[in-house]
């Protein structure tokens, strides 16, 4: 008899663990961090399992969940301010001028692996999912209000029907649709352009060409592989730049100190490629952490560059080392 329980307590615990990954890309656009939508995601589960034995089957399990982890994001998002990117804050910045403030972490929007978020399964719902992880549309989502966000999320992204996401939010068909159009009215206003889409042979070869190029501080090999319109932010500090010409000017300037640094590759992170920058270290032995470099890629050339440099934190979620060896 207790061999029967401890099989169905673990086949229950199983059915509810199995959502996590599509909980935790839910609660990712939800809340814009990574760290936050996990905290979310073990809140639901810890819920789910305690009212398991309630559970009357009236929706099915994963609605459920759904209904859980939405109020666990519209709680934690109540009477905070939206998380951002350092464009979404004030307009480009010369690259002869102050980084401006470092403002605390719960301001920014964060990277997260695509392994935590996007599941295996048909190529084009990958490339959906994604798509709808891009940082861009996780910045423009949150400046939804929250039912807003999750309306649009339900039913945009993961494609639920008015009338199921109704009985989730406890509300009509009607509020729904009419969130949903607020919401699409919203996006419509905020700038949601990403490069998108798989990397092609001539992508992997340009960053292939970028690491060497970086790696060298080779500033004419970098001007042939960078967008003249591309910018540059740099989490947590408000600067952020636009135009080859400053971003270059920068890494020569305020940014030398990136001379000498040494990438590795990181896969991707919200659908795009990530790599691991170490600076020398000023012990003199081999590299230490700096940022997490996010590219994005369009038109043959690099179009965005996002450096993170939170590596306290974002690197061990990364599985990246705490040091390079020389």
């Amino acid at each position: 008899m207790e061999g029967s329980t401890t099989i169905a307590v673990g086949q229950a615990f199983g059915d509810l663990e199995r959502h996590r990954r599509e909980l935790t890309a839910y609660c990712y656009r939800m809340l814009g961090s990574p760290f936050e939508a996990e905290d979310a995601v073990q809140d639901t589960l810890l819920r789910a399992w305690r009212a398991l034995d309630r559970f009357e089957g009236r929706a099915s399990l994963r609605s459920w969940l759904y209904r859980i982890a939405t109020n666990v994001c519209l709680d934690m998002l109540t009477g905070r301010d939206r998380r951002a990117r350092p464009m979404d804050l004030g307009p480009a910045r010369s690259p002869d001028g102050p980084v401006g403030e470092i403002l605390p972490e719960v301001t920014w929007i964060e990277p997260v692996p695509d392994g935590k978020v996007v599941s295996d399964g048909d190529p084009a719902q990958v490339a959906e999912s994604r798509d709808t992880i891009r940082l861009a549309f996780v910045a423009a989502l949150q400046h939804l209000p929250p039912r807003q966000r999750a309306v649009l999320i339900l039913c945009e992204v993961l494609q639920w029907r008015a009338s199921e996401v109704a009985q989730l939010l406890e509300t009509s068909v009607a509020a729904v649709n009419s969130a949903l159009q607020r919401a699409r009215a919203t996006l419509d206003a905020v700038d949601v352009s990403g490069a998108g889409g798989e990397l092609g042979e001539h992508d992997r070869e340009l960053l292939v060409r970028y690491v060497d190029a970086f790696q060298r501080y080779d500033m004419d090999a970098l001007t042939a592989l960078i967008h003249e319109d591309a910018t540059q932010s740099m989490p947590p500090y408000e600067l952020w730049l636009r135009g080859r010409e400053d971003i270059l000017g920068w890494w020569l300037g305020p940014g030398a100190g990136c001379r000498g640094s040494r990438v590795i590759p990181a896969t991707t992170a919200n659908g795009a490629p990530a790599f691991g920058q170490y600076k020398p270290s000023e012990s003199g032995s081999g590299y230490d952490p700096w940022a997490l470099q996010v590219l994005e890629i369009a038109q043959g050339r690099i179009v965005e560059f996002t450096f993170f440099l939170g590596t306290d934190t974002i690197f061990p979620l990364f599985g990246l080392p705490a040091h390079l060896d020389g």
